[in-house]
């Protein structure tokens, strides 16, 4: 077994279902887990050729797992191989798909990833904004063009520098935006929100308590105002529906009609960057 995982480790055209472009390189499992997920494994679905990692365990049926180290197969013990490939086959479409979207998540990442120097760039409200480092600069301000952040910090001012001068202006620009938006949506549900807090959350965009505090990410501030609005009225309409039934997304398309499209492209640009 260890033969054949070091082939398949050495073999270069691994999964190719991401266009003509040089294949990746095998998605192999990290080493400190290798002998706790299983071997890997290999199979054609379609003209694709796809790499697994499987494990046997105690448990009835097959569970198929994709994640950002590829694709992970959960079997009972008892299971034939070939029942397993057959399986992998029925799925294959759901699988193919669930590749390239982590493949695709990947590079938004890669490309979201914000480099604290002077040249840099980032989203502020949707819109791409520039980093100059200006040592004759005061503080952090935006120039007249709006596309332009400058920061009163030396050329050979470190990464962290930049971007703890940086995020400190963003934290004060999101509570500026944040509080007439949910001002304005507390007043539309009949609501009252008690407080407003930032959160630095890695996993949560926002949470509302029955008490009417409610929490909102300051990373919010990178996103259009739509998106925006619809996080704001989303925890909001919590105030009269702390659950996610059919009622509770009434009341938030009651003031954001539209609220799905907003959903969708926060799910589609969620890329949380430090």
């Amino acid at each position: 077994m260890l033969k054949r995982l070091a082939q398949l480790l050495q073999e270069a055209p691994q999964l190719s279902l991401f266009g003509a472009e040089a294949p990746p390189p095998p998605l192999a499992p990290p080493a400190r887990v290798k002998a706790v997920l299983g071997p890997l494994c290999e199979l054609h679905l379609g003209e694709h050729r796809v790499a697994y990692e499987l494990r046997r365990a105690r448990r009835r049926s097959i569970g198929f797992v994709v994640g950002s180290e590829g694709l992970r197969v959960s079997a009972p013990r008892w299971l034939p191989q070939a029942d397993i490939e057959r399986a992998l086959l029925q799925k294959s479409d759901w699988i193919l798909r669930k590749l390239v979207e982590q493949r695709e998540r990947a590079r938004r990442v890669e490309a979201a990833r914000i480099e604290w120097r002077d040249g840099g760039s980032f989203n502020f409200l949707g819109r791409l904004i520039w980093l100059r480092l200006d040592p004759e600069a005061k503080g952090v301000r935006m120039d007249e063009s709006g596309v332009l952040l400058k920061l009163g910090l030396p050329l050979t001012a470190s990464q962290e520098q930049v971007r703890d001068a940086v995020q400190t202006w963003l934290k004060r620009q999101a509570r500026q935006a944040f509080e007439p938006r949910c001002q304005h949506f507390a007043a539309a549900l009949g609501v009252q929100m008690t407080q407003l807090r930032l959160s630095s959350a890695q996993t949560r965009w926002g949470s509302a308590s029955a008490d009417g505090s409610i929490r909102l990410n300051w990373r919010l501030i990178h996103f259009a105002p739509d998106i925006i609005d619809y996080v704001v009225a989303h925890e909001l309409a919590h105030l009269r529906e702390m659950n996610h039934s059919a009622r509770f997304w009434a009341v938030v398309a009651s003031v954001l009609p539209d609220y799905q499209q907003a959903r969708a492209r926060l799910r589609e640009e969620s890329i949380i960057a430090e």
